[in-house]
């Protein structure tokens, strides 16, 4: 009967969360296709306005976070992610209807805003619902709608561009988190407790399983208190370096990929799609396995330290061989991505509940700020250097710091 019911969990709460943040993803990431797609030209947008504009997002995720997740905590979850759907997909669909650099300057910081707290409550989310031994698959199930939303999008895009235009392509793309926020009211609840179906002999299971695991947790008394240990701090530079890779990577690869000779934007949207089908699948090997051993942390550095090891290849390599270029970036990003479902389990392992949500928080807040750098410096750099050279190096740089300093961020005792 218990496997039963907890495979309800499963089917029944992990689709949805899935969908959801793989809406908020395609509505992020889908700025660098309209930038290739032929809105820097009709906007007259400049490399550095181009850059500034890829990267804006991340300033409103950082300042606004914090109090989201605060909200999720001790309010819902459900409520703050059904708000922030439906004011995201405005946003999103809003792109497409403007006519001037300082509205859309405005509508990324806004649709950052908006899109803050949603990965952070939905992990706040999810650690309600599965047990230690479950989280690192639960989360990467979570994550999968980063990369699985830029594999089909990245084909969708290319169509939509070569079809309707960037226009219709935000609009089309925005609309969907509207809708799906009606279904996301329906289809969710904060906590077991709430739902009708699990039986009442599971419910306080799994309530025992949770408290359980909290017991082996040293007390820490409040939010300051949290962010102010070693741990937290050392987190939120690594995620910040971390960010810096993966953010470069994912807004600026379809423009790195057009500039290859005789390059049309169909095909940079089947290629942009590869690293994505690969980074789906490393995260399916790194999560299993890492419940399977409950070991967090090294899943995570090597990972980290072989992705930055691709991009300086990369660089190496140069332009003149762009197949090989292309395969290195596809390691880069399955490398980057592998460690997600362990990394953001590590975090609700090691802290105790009641400040476990707002850590997470400040740690996926500094890698907006991660974020941020990532997607203007490399924006920058391929503008002024007219080559991708420098940005390998900034994106190779940025992980190996991120491994780096995870090795000293969690002592052993955490796995």
């Amino acid at each position: 009967m218990k496997q039963t019911i907890a495979a309800q969990r499963w089917y029944r709460l992990i689709p949805v969360v899935f969908i959801t943040y793989s809406l908020a993803y395609l509505d992020r990431a889908n700025f660098g296709f309209g930038a290739a797609g032929g809105m820097a030209k009709d906007l007259r947008i400049t490399p550095a306005i181009s850059s500034l504009l890829g990267s804006l997002f991340f300033l409103g995720y950082f300042f606004f976070q914090l109090p989201g997740v605060y909200y999720a905590a001790k309010k819902s979850a459900k409520k703050l992610i059904f708000y922030s759907l439906i004011l995201w997909g405005l946003c999103a669909m809003a792109t497409g209807i403007i006519s001037n650099i300082k509205a859309l300057l405005a509508i990324r910081f806004l649709l950052g805003v908006v899109e803050s707290a949603v990965l952070p409550s939905m992990l706040l989310l999810l650690s309600r619902w599965f047990t230690k031994a479950e989280r690192s698959r639960a989360n990467t199930l979570l994550i999968f709608g980063n990369p699985v939303t830029v594999l089909w999008m990245s084909v969708l895009s290319g169509y939509l561009l070569k079809s309707v235009g960037w226009r219709w392509m935000f609009i089309w793309e925005g609309l969907p988190a509207i809708v799906w926020a009606f279904l996301w009211w329906r289809l969710t609840d904060d906590k077991p407790d709430d739902v009708k179906w699990l039986t009442e002999d599971y419910k306080k299971a799994l309530a025992a399983a949770l408290k359980h695991e909290q017991q082996g947790i040293k007390p820490v008394k409040n939010y300051a208190a949290a962010f102010k240990s070693r741990m937290v701090i050392l987190l939120c530079l690594q995620f910040a370096c971390w960010s810096i890779g993966a953010y470069g990577f994912v807004i600026w690869l379809p423009t790195i990929i057009k500039a290859a000779p005789g390059m049309d934007i169909v095909t940079t949207g089947w290629l942009s799609a590869v690293p994505y089908l690969m980074a789906i699948i490393g995260m399916l090997f790194a999560s299993y396995f890492s419940d399977k051993t409950q070991q967090r942390k090294i899943f995570v550095w090597p990972c980290l330290l072989v992705g930055s090891v691709a991009f300086y290849c990369s660089y190496l390599t140069g332009t003149h061989h762009f197949w090989l270029s292309f395969t290195l970036l596809c390691t880069a990003g399955m490398a980057m991505y592998a460690p997600y479902g362990p990394f953001f389990a590590l975090i609700a392992e090691a802290l105790p509940a009641n400040v476990a949500g707002g850590a997470t928080a400040l740690i996926n807040s500094f890698g907006a700020l991660g974020s941020f750098a990532g997607s203007y410096l490399v924006g920058w750099l391929n503008g002024t250097t007219g080559g991708f050279g420098a940005s390998y190096l900034i994106m190779a740089g940025g992980l190996l710091c991120a491994s780096v300093l995870m090795v000293f961020a969690v002592r052993d005792s955490h796995k």
